[in-house]
């Protein structure tokens, strides 16, 4: 595993357990109680994950690398 801290969307989780809890039959009303997204904060930290924007898998790859890579495979081959 990488150095990189890892991070993830809250809301993401927030939707995650809407979800959960609408198909279990019950009818969870968003914002009634607070704003949601900082329990999920906590839970993510809990789980030694860094609230934040998700990152998306073509966005992990050293973009400079990938592009010195396609550029001697296009230009030197």
């Amino acid at each position: 595993m990488s150095n990189k801290t890892q991070t993830f969307n809250p809301w993401s989780v927030v939707n995650l357990v809407f979800d959960h809890l609408v198909a279990s039959g019950l009818h969870p009303v968003l914002g009634e109680t607070g704003d949601p997204s900082s329990p999920a904060s906590d839970l993510l930290r809990a789980l030694g994950v860094e609230p934040g924007p998700e990152e998306p898998a073509h966005a992990r790859t050293d973009v400079s690398e990938k592009l010195a890579e396609l550029r001697a495979t296009m230009l030197d081959g």
